[in-house]
């Protein structure tokens, strides 16, 4: 396959310029998939505010994950619609080498060009959750999902302010803020190992441990597993 020299991915794609994007509640994306098999949820900033319990600011999009073997059961769900496989500011065809680099797919109306939904196509082994960062970090989708009172399913906190910890921009400092006191201990240390993996001198290690948690020694939090069952 060859790809373009400057970022390794497939040349082609389209300049997505200035996309214009009018995001799904989360309890639109629900309805719209009620039934799916694929374990799926909401994660990034909607996830937080799911978690707490109310909407503590504005959200430019709403950001889903499933299991990347999930994603044509998504796709078939919401069919009225198009994908973009987007990266580095372009866009390429689900059919395109990309979809195989890059893990976003944005949910496009056809007739307006207008963005509603991104898709996060997650690694799994079977019923467990693989981390992009770090395929050491796993867990079962049994527990990585929770679920509001209405039925709306969410990314867990301690996994979403993993993945927030890598760009820690104003909205993401924000969100660990108020997340962090609400983190159960086992959700904290479970947090503070993860992020000790993929950034052991990350600043947020000494805020967990200040907050009235003991940072547990690099490792000592077991990595949850269960045994894989074909996808």
């Amino acid at each position: 396959m060859v790809t373009d020299p400057h970022d390794g991915l497939p040349p082609g794609g389209f300049t997505l310029g200035d996309p214009q994007w009018e995001p799904w509640h989360p309890r639109e994306v629900t309805d719209r998939l009620a039934g799916l098999r694929a374990p799926w949820c909401v994660v990034a900033g909607w996830a937080v505010d799911l978690f707490l319990g109310e909407q503590t600011r504005a959200h430019d999009d709403v950001e889903i994950a499933v299991p990347g073997t999930g994603f044509a059961e998504v796709r078939q769900a919401l069919s009225g619609y198009e994908f973009d496989v987007v990266g580095a500011g372009r866009r390429w065809p689900p059919e395109s080498p990309a979809f195989d680099l890059l893990h976003q797919t944005w949910l496009r109306d056809p007739s307006t060009g207008v963005y509603h939904l991104d898709v996060f196509r997650e690694p799994h082994d079977g019923d467990t959750w693989i981390c992009r960062r770090d395929e050491t970090i796993r867990m079962p989708y049994a527990r990585l999902v929770r679920h509001t009172g209405d039925g709306i399913p969410y990314l867990r906190p301690e996994v979403v302010l993993l993945f927030k910890a890598k760009w820690t921009r104003d909205k993401d400092e924000a969100d660990f803020a108020r997340v962090l006191p609400s983190l159960d201990t086992d959700a904290g240390d479970w947090l503070a190992d993860a992020l000790g993996r993929v950034d052991h001198d990350h600043g947020w290690l000494a805020r967990i441990s200040t907050s009235g948690r003991e940072l547990p020694t690099r490792g000592s939090v077991v990595v949850e597993q269960v045994v894989a069952h074909p996808a």
